[in-house]
C-alpha cells in the first residue's frame, strides 16, 4: 500500500482554472495539481481565442475581466520573460436587424469601458476590414482590448506554483476520491494524496469528478466550439485588422501570424472528451465570414475544437459545496476562462482559505455569493 502525501489542498486540473488557482493557493499551504493528461493545458487552456475584451459576457465575466487586468498588465517581476497583453482592437459588427444589439452592448459597457465607441455604418466600414456594404448597418468599437499569451501566462502560473513550493503531477488523473475524517484522499496512477481541502479545477469533467466522490453535481454543460485558420487576401495586411466580432455571436475572425483565426461560435452540446471540429460547422462558419466580408475561404490550414462549460445561469462558479466539506467548485467559466483567470484564480484561494474575496474582484462589486455553487439549488 502507497503511503499518503499529506498536503493543504488538492487542485484536480492543470488547465488555466487550476493553474491559476494553485499559484494563488500556493501562498498560502502546501499544493500539488493533479492533472490527468501528459501536460498541463492540453484541452480547452490550449484551444483559446486568447482575447481579453472587457464588453464580453454577462455583468459578472465582465467584472471578473476587468479586476485581473492589472496582474496581466503588470505581473510580478520574473512570472514572464515577455508581455502579456498585445495590442488587439475589437469590431463588433452588425446588420439592420441588429441595430438594438449594438446599442445595448454600447449602453451597458460604455460606462465602464469610455474608450467604446458606437460607429454608424459609413464608420464601421472605414475600418480596414473588407466588410460588405450591404451587411454592415453598425458597429461597436473596443480600442483597447488586448490579446493574450495564454501560454505564456499559463506558465507563469505553473512556474510561480513550483517556485513557491507547490508540485504539478501530470498523468495523475484521480480514480477515488473519498473524505476520511477531516481529509480529502485522492487516488492516482502515481500516488496517493490526502488534504482538508480539494479544489475540483477538471473544465468539462467538474461534474465527473463530483461524482467519484459522491458529491452532487452543479449541472455542468460542455459545449464544442469549433476554429479554424485560413489565408487573408492576397494583398495582405491582416496583422493590422480588428478582431470582428458579430453581435449575436454568429462567427468571430481575428488575424493570427499573417492569417485569419475563425469561429462559427457553436454550442454544440458534448460528453467531456478531447474535442474534435465537425466539418459542417467549419462550412456554416466559412459562409457566415464570407456573407459578411469579401473574403474568399478556399483553403483551411488548419482546424481544431475545444470544449466551454457553462451552468444553468452561464455564470462561473467558484466556491464550496453546500453539502460537501471541503469540496470547493471551479467550473463553468464558459468562453472566458483564459481573462477571468487572474481574478477568479485569486478569488479561488481566498475563500478556499476562509480569506474575504480580494480588493481589486470586491471593489467591483464580486461577492463570494455571486459565485457559490450554491445559487445553483
Amino acid at each position: 500500500m502507497r503511503a499518503m502525501e499529506r498536503y493543504d489542498f488538492l487542485v484536480i486540473g492543470a488547465g488555466m482554472a487550476g493553474a491559476s488557482a494553485a499559484y494563488w493557493l500556493a501562498e498560502r499551504g502546501r499544493v500539488v495539481v493533479l492533472e490527468q493528461e501528459d501536460a498541463a493545458g492540453y484541452h480547452s487552456t490550449g484551444r483559446s481565442a486568447a482575447m481579453y475584451m472587457e464588453t464580453y459576457g454577462s455583468p459578472l465575466t465582465r467584472g471578473l475581466t476587468t479586476a485581473g487586468r492589472a496582474f496581466l498588465a503588470d505581473p510580478p517581476s520574473g512570472f514572464a520573460e515577455a508581455p502579456l497583453l498585445s495590442p488587439q482592437q475589437v469590431l463588433y459588427i452588425g446588420r439592420a436587424d441588429q441595430l438594438e444589439a449594438l446599442d445595448r452592448l454600447y449602453d451597458e459597457n460604455s460606462p465602464r469601458v469610455p474608450s467604446l465607441a458606437r460607429l454608424d455604418a459609413a464608420e464601421a466600414l472605414g475600418q480596414p476590414v473588407p466588410l460588405r456594404e450591404d451587411y454592415v448597418a453598425g458597429g461597436v468599437l473596443e480600442p483597447e482590448s488586448l490579446e493574450i499569451d495564454v501560454a505564456a501566462l499559463h506558465q507563469g502560473y505553473l512556474r510561480g506554483l513550483r517556485a513557491r513550493g507547490g508540485r504539478l503531477l501530470t498523468e495523475a488523473g484521480v480514480c477515488a476520491l473519498a473524505r476520511n475524517g477531516d481529509l480529502w484522499h485522492a487516488e492516482t496512477p502515481v500516488g496517493a494524496f490526502a488534504a482538508p481541502v480539494v479544489i475540483n479545477a477538471a473544465g468539462a469533467w467538474c461534474d465527473a469528478v463530483a461524482a467519484l466522490a459522491g458529491v452532487a453535481p452543479i449541472g455542468l454543460e460542455p459545449k464544442r466550439r469549433t476554429a479554424f485558420i485560413f489565408d487573408g487576401p492576397a494583398d495582405g495586411g491582416v496583422d493590422r485588422w480588428p478582431m470582428v466580432h458579430d453581435i449575436d455571436d454568429a462567427f468571430y475572425l481575428k488575424p493570427d501570424a499573417g492569417r485569419l483565426l475563425a469561429s462559427p461560435a457553436d454550442e454544440t452540446p458534448s460528453d467531456p472528451c478531447d474535442a474534435y471540429p465537425e466539418e459542417l460547422d467549419i462550412a456554416v462558419g466559412a459562409d457566415r465570414i464570407m456573407q459578411a466580408m469579401t473574403l474568399e475561404i478556399r483553403h483551411i490550414r488548419n482546424k481544431w475544437a475545444g470544449l466551454r462549460s457553462f451552468v444553468r445561469d452561464r455564470q462561473p462558479v467558484a466556491g464550496f459545496d453546500v453539502a460537501a466539506e471541503g469540496f470547493f467548485w471551479l467550473a463553468g467559466q464558459g468562453g472566458a476562462g483564459i481573462m477571468t483567470a487572474p481574478a477568479l484564480g485569486a478569488i479561488t484561494a481566498a475563500v478556499a482559505a476562509g480569506d474575504p474575496v480580494p480588493e481589486e474582484a470586491a471593489a467591483r462589486g464580486i461577492t463570494a455569493a455571486q459565485l457559490s455553487p450554491g445559487r445553483l439549488l
